[in-house]
């Protein structure tokens, strides 16, 4: 009976002292000097950003307009645009894309029987 009560006295002596530990660590921990993620340190690989607004980095010519080169580039951009948005609406015309039997397939699925029924990993249906 002793013996159990002294084991008992020990380990509660342990842990207290164990968790004392533990609060003294925390505490060394939360100094005001200590680096965090808002502010990192002196530490060179870490630069601080100066907020504020940008200097101008295009020198104005006299005239300060558009150039006729880049009107050029604007209108050439602009076909280019113009070319792809009808190709894409060509493109939505094929049966893949308006037969509603496709079911997002480049081909109609085929029609099994019930029980050999395949998972279709692009619709997510059983056909």
């Amino acid at each position: 009976m002793r013996i159990l009560i002294t084991l008992l006295l020990l380990a509660l002596a342990f842990s207290t002292f164990a968790q004392s530990k533990k609060k003294r660590r925390r505490s060394a921990n939360t100094e005001q000097n200590a680096p965090t993620t808002l502010e990192p340190g002196e530490e060179p690989y870490y630069p601080k950003k100066e907020y504020g607004p940008k200097k101008s980095r295009k020198s104005r010519k006299k005239g300060g307009g558009p150039t006729y080169e880049s009107q050029d580039e604007f209108e050439a951009r602009m076909r280019e645009t113009v070319k792809t948005i009808r190709k894409n609406e060509k493109n939505l015309m094929k049966p893949q894309y308006t037969n509603p039997m496709y079911f997002g397939h480049k081909r109609p699925p085929k029609k099994r029987p019930p029980g050999k029924m395949k998972y279709c990993k692009v619709c997510g249906i059983r056909h």
